[in-house]
């Protein structure tokens, strides 16, 4: 399903609230193999990339690192999960690895699969799952469901 509810307007004011996280309910989507399947919204390929982009370097709603931390800190210690969102010894290595001055989605309601402009590395559990648009390593499965701890 597809919903025109929101405004940018809105969506900017959502985002620079202190208490706003950064998160997607689009699934988990590639440009081919098994992971592309459907129509799926465009932010399922650009959420994050989106409010760098947008909502950081063009609208300048918040600061980079305000976004960085509504998408990895903030996100991890709300739903509990002591081994992520931060880069520090001993945590899981889940790291995009990205240029602020180029990344933007680019995924549309008509071309949903197009990743994103200016992320160069995906790193999911210390494995290169993604490079310069190219999946990495597909045999390693590195990603895993998180459960929160208690």
């Amino acid at each position: 399903m597809v919903g025109f509810a929101m405004s940018e307007e809105n969506v900017g004011r959502f985002l620079a609230h202190p208490l706003c996280m950064v998160c997607s309910d689009g699934g988990a989507y590639a440009i081919e193999g098994p992971a592309h399947d459907g129509h799926p919204h465009p932010r399922a390929l650009g959420t994050f990339p989106r409010v760098l982009g947008k909502y950081v370097r063009e609208d300048k709603v918040l600061t980079l690192q305000q976004a960085i931390h509504k998408m990895s800190g903030a996100t991890a210690a709300r739903l509990k999960l002591t081994d992520r969102g931060q880069l520090k010894k001993d945590y899981a290595a889940d790291v995009v690895v990205f240029n602020p001055d180029a990344v933007i989605d680019r995924a549309t309601y008509a071309q949903p699969y197009q990743y994103p402009d200016g992320i160069g590395v995906v790193i999911v559990n210390g494995k290169v799952a993604l490079r310069d648009g190219q999946r990495q390593d597909t045999d390693s499965r590195s990603g895993i469901a998180l459960r929160p701890s208690v």
